[in-house]
């Protein structure tokens, strides 16, 4: 796990990296915590899509960018396999958290997302 700091918000986000943690993601789980959640990391920035196969707990999902900026927030509801494609191209990382946590803690398109260790692209790529 890694802890997060959007704006004034610490969140602790469970990190899935590989093919297999990616593809997985929160489904067959039957709740989350208010402020945990799922940080997905992308080898390189692309157009992404998400959807909540086999996904009970309804998310709200930010697609960000590979400096950490918020481009995108999406809403999912369980087990809708339709896929919400990001507008951009440019998604590196994407945080799963409980539906409306991003809206209920005033964090908004253009909020930069950290670590203790700095920039989202330093923090996992070391660059």
């Amino acid at each position: 796990a890694v802890k997060l700091y959007l704006a004034d918000k610490t969140v602790v986000a469970e990190v899935a990296k590989t093919i297999t943690q990616i593809a997985t993601g929160m489904m067959f789980r039957e709740s989350m915590e208010e402020n945990n959640g799922m940080l997905f990391v992308f080898g390189r920035p692309h157009q992404t899509s998400f959807y909540m196969k086999n996904t009970k707990v309804p998310l709200s999902g930010a697609y960000i960018d590979s400096e950490g900026k918020v481009l995108e927030i999406i809403e999912m509801e369980p087990l809708n396999l339709e896929g919400i494609p990001s507008k951009s191209d440019e998604i590196q990382f994407v945080l799963e958290m409980i539906q409306g946590w991003f809206e209920n803690n005033g964090i908004k398109v253009g909020t930069r997302i950290v670590t203790e260790k700095g920039p989202l692209r330093k923090t996992f790529f070391g660059r």
